[in-house]
């Protein structure tokens, strides 16, 4: 008959499967966020997971269990946040979008403690992730860009997809526009000896502005497919 100390060594089948999960949510995870949960009702943790949406999800777990889980997955967290009752919210979509539902919900139910945790492998204080839940999400950000691009014409959209030399040279044709539409510099008075040789009725060199049409030209009629 196995001593305690033995039993305690053996291998647990659920304990075995639990650090698995574990494991899986931090490898397929970008973020991960530590909270403690003492005194959150079993109807607020199920508000918490519909407020954090599909792309995080928001787990119970023991801290012997996602020490080794963490070890297993080659993420440097730091064990001291793992006490007390912990639960972790494990983020597949935009960081910032987790975080600025976690900081509100723990707003309103202050017994949500938000401990810190990782991004991309980097550790996270708690201030670090209100931080983080300060800023812009993608969406908005992108809408944004897309917004500013309105006053470009419009097949310069067409860019979103071009190849990057296509894109550069547009951007070049753009930076001489720009500077070829600015008020020119007061010039210093010209002697006689010094009038322009350009007869007064010649017609001026095309502007740079050709040049912009010219990259606008190449840039592909139909936008490719978006990337995954």
């Amino acid at each position: 008959m196995p001593t305690d100390a033995h039993s305690r060594l053996e291998p647990n089948p659920e304990k075995i499967k639990a650090v698995a999960e574990i494991t899986e949510h931090f490898s397929s995870s970008s973020a991960a966020v530590i909270t403690e949960y003492r005194g959150l009702t079993v109807k607020q943790i199920t508000d918490l997971r519909r407020a954090l949406g599909r792309d995080t999800t928001y787990a119970v777990v023991k801290n012997t269990l996602t020490r080794r889980a963490a070890a297993d997955a080659g993420v440097a967290l730091d064990e001291t946040l793992l006490t007390g009752p912990t639960a972790i919210a494990f983020v597949k979509g935009d960081a910032v979008v987790a975080a600025k539902g976690l900081r509100d919900f723990a707003k309103a139910n202050p017994t949500l403690v938000i401990k810190g945790g990782v991004l991309d492998g980097k550790s996270l204080s708690a201030a670090e992730i209100n931080q983080i839940a300060d800023l812009e999400s993608r969406e908005v950000l992108l809408a944004k860009f897309a917004g500013a691009l309105k006053a470009l014409p419009t097949r310069a959209a067409g860019l979103f997809q071009a190849p990057l030399s296509q894109m550069a040279r547009l951007a070049a044709a753009l930076e001489e526009k720009k500077a070829a539409d600015a008020p020119a510099a007061e010039a210093p008075a010209l002697d006689s000896a010094d009038e322009p040789t350009t007869p007064p009725d010649a017609e001026p060199e095309a502007a740079s502005s050709d040049t912009t049409a010219e990259a606008v030209a190449e840039a592909p009629e139909t936008p490719a497919e978006p990337a995954e």
